[in-house]
């Protein structure tokens, strides 16, 4: 049985029906795969690999709709600091 859900994917911008994992499964415990790290010649930690369970497929999707951009003149023009941001209001340390 399919467990669908919906994403949204940066790119393409769009709404994308995504399939998930098997919240039962006794092989992943729902989690979709194993992961198994390895270490270089020295034995430190060097990175990750990724199994995928049988209990899905990573590469069921569908693009349900494109999400516009928005229009040139909403777009911030300078790279300056949000006034009501943190640390862009007043220099004063907190409370």
């Amino acid at each position: 049985m399919i467990r669908l859900r919906i994403q949204v994917a940066h790119w393409p911008r769009a709404l994308i029906l995504t399939d998930t994992p098997r919240p039962d499964c006794r092989d992943c415990e729902g989690e979709g795969g194993f992961e198994h790290p390895y270490g270089d010649h020295t034995g430190e930690y060097a990175g990750s690999d990724w199994e995928p369970c049988k209990c899905w497929n990573e590469n069921r999707r569908w693009v349900l709709l494109p999400l516009p951009h928005r229009p040139r003149w909403l777009r911030r023009r300078t790279a300056a600091p949000d006034p009501w941001g943190p640390g862009g209001y007043s220099n004063e340390p907190p409370f």
